[in-house]
């Protein structure tokens, strides 16, 4: 028999779960709209080079976590693990950096290979937003405010804390990368085999380990803030002014870093305990490097990227679907009527359920069943008169209608 279960890690959306998952989708995207920011769509699949460069060919992500394949013409590619890569990518080869800076928008699928859990899925959606070509603090402040607006579109700003680091400039983290190293070393020992490994490659992503021996050593581990200079401080001040300008709360966390060397200055993320483990449900960052990285010229960066399944998860306010007018057609010569009056009030906007067989009253019961707001039901003497018979199946109260008024009336 054949296997007929969805792979472990990936959901079919439907019903409810997919009217919150296109809630938050409609949010992002509207509230996008707001600050001028246009959409792109890239491909699920790339070159897997452009992830390793991108993500560091030592990262979770690219060891572990992606989903690797070698086509018939022989290159590797792979499904996309995150989104940001892709969009410097498309920017780059796109010759979009020509026209700079960039406001874009994005929402789609995203895969990972790693162990399901609440809010956790290999296949799983984002939305995001990259601003590219902004050099300026103004920027990280519209990327962090827009991912605001969307908590409070959504009604779960008071769920959700904002928690915001600077890494520095690169002269900065340079300075503090050769002094954490010269710390940690003392403890190659004790620390955990991930983080080991991070020591020659990614030590700040030692900072952000979870591990409780990782975590007991790092309480001592130099900081971040006492390596910055004037440059870094004064950008990041202007960071926090421009925040407290537009009354968006947040918290100092010197532990939140990004391992990458193309990562600079902010870094924040959107937490909350509402969904146990995992508790970013916003997170990103500047990344004034990635576009060179990837192979395009230094071009500064910043942006974020939001699980739809996390932020639907938190959000209960999704819209009801719309409640539609049903057609109850009583005897065989009022079938086509209804099929017209149905097509008619369809290209008005109005929705319509209209079964395609059925006895009257097996019909008002499906009617139920789709929650109809009105029910419209014509027969021979409404035929003859050119009249339909217009019931609300809220109040119960019913009335016969002139056919020709009934769009302009469902619409009142």
């Amino acid at each position: 028999m054949a296997n007929i279960r969805p792979v472990r890690g990936t959901h079919d959306l439907y019903g409810e779960t997919i009217r919150r998952h296109r809630h938050v989708i409609d949010t992002g995207r509207d509230t996008a709209r707001l600050y001028g920011y246009e959409e792109i769509a890239t491909p699920i699949f790339e070159f897997t080079e452009v992830f390793e460069r991108s993500l560091g060919d030592t990262s979770d992500v690219v060891t572990k976590e992606m989903y690797t394949f070698e086509d018939r013409g022989g290159d590797s590619l792979t499904l996309r693990p995150e989104n940001t890569a892709s969009v410097a990518r498309a920017v780059i080869s796109g010759g979009m950096l020509q026209a700079l800076p960039l406001k874009l928008f994005y929402a789609g699928p995203m895969f990972r290979y790693e162990r399901p859990q609440k809010g956790r899925l290999r296949q799983f959606h984002q939305i995001g937003i990259e601003l590219i070509g902004a050099p300026e603090p103004e920027g990280d402040v519209e990327v962090i405010a827009m991912g605001a607006q969307i908590l409070e579109r959504l009604r779960i700003a008071d769920k959700v804390t904002l928690e915001i680091n600077t890494l520095g400039d690169p002269e900065s983290r340079i300075a503090y990368r050769e002094q954490l190293v010269s710390y940690l070393q003392d403890f190659r020992d004790r620390l955990s085999e991930d983080s080991r490994q991070r020591l020659e490659r990614n030590p700040m992503r030692i900072l952000d380990s979870k591990d409780e021996a990782d975590r007991a050593i790092i309480r001592e581990a130099p900081r971040l803030e006492e390596q910055l200079n004037q440059a870094s401080l004064d950008f990041f001040q202007a960071v926090k002014d421009g925040l407290d300008e537009l009354g968006i709360a947040y918290r100092l966390n010197d532990h939140l870093v990004r391992g990458l060397d193309y990562y600079t200055h902010t870094a924040f993320e959107f937490t909350t305990t509402a969904l146990g483990a995992q508790g970013a449900v916003i997170a990103g960052g500047r990344y004034d490097g990635l576009v060179e990285e990837i192979g395009g010229p230094p071009t500064p960066g910043v942006g974020w990227a939001a699980g739809v399944e996390r932020l639907a998860l938190l959000a209960t306010n999704e819209p009801a679907p719309p409640r539609p007018v049903a057609i109850i057609p009583i005897g065989s010569a009022a079938e086509t009527e209804a099929r017209k009056l149905a097509a008619e009030l369809r290209h008005a906007g109005i929705a319509v359920e209209l079964a395609f067989k059925g006895k009257p009253g097996q019909r008002m019961k499906r009617a139920d069943r789709a929650h109809a707001r009105f029910a419209i039901s014509l027969g021979d003497e409404e035929l003859k008169a050119g009249t339909v018979k217009l019931r609300d199946l809220d109040t119960k109260e019913e009335q016969t209608v002139d056919s020709r008024e009934i769009p302009a009336l469902l619409k009142r």
